[in-house]
């Protein structure tokens, strides 16, 4: 008889703000990770996390992110933190400090996804952006008519 062992069946989870390409004019993208605690990162796996209205900010030199909703894990005891509290992101001091450097008056750092890598570690990735105004939106919204149009042409 041949042995059976356990075959790890994980879906793939990967959280994205659909919003923040329409939005924002991405620049940079950096991967950051996250501090999370166990109960977290058990939620994350099961896929009850939302960055639709997540932002990340400096404090005292450090990069947090403020908004990013993870549920309560339903099997925890005991420690079951804030679902809306600010999470500080891990990242290189060189990264950090082009970041804080690029910072201007309508720059922003916005979440694009929340996925787990191969090694299991949580990871965010950030886009420095900039805001669009309307006219923008706009075009954008042209552009993607444009394409969809051609696609159909082509077929």
């Amino acid at each position: 008889m041949s042995k059976q062992g356990k075959e790890s069946v994980q879906k793939e989870i990967n959280i994205k703000n659909r919003k923040a390409a329409f939005e924002y004019a991405l620049q940079d993208k950096y991967t950051a990770g996250i501090q999370l605690t166990g109960t977290e990162i058990k939620s994350i796996r099961e896929g009850k996390a939302s960055i639709a209205e997540a932002f990340c900010f400096f404090e005292k030199g450090e990069l947090f992110v403020k908004g990013l909703q993870i549920t309560e894990y339903t099997n925890a005891s005991f420690n079951k933190p804030e679902p809306l509290r600010n999470r500080k992101l891990l990242l290189h001091k060189k990264e950090l400090k082009k970041m804080q450097n690029a910072m201007d008056d309508n720059i922003t750092i916005v979440p694009l996804s929340l996925f787990i890598n191969k090694g299991g570690w949580a990871k965010l990735e950030i886009a420095i952006a900039k805001g669009k105004k309307l006219y923008d939106k706009r075009e954008t919204i042209k552009k993607r008519e444009l394409q969809r149009d051609l696609g159909r042409k082509i077929k």
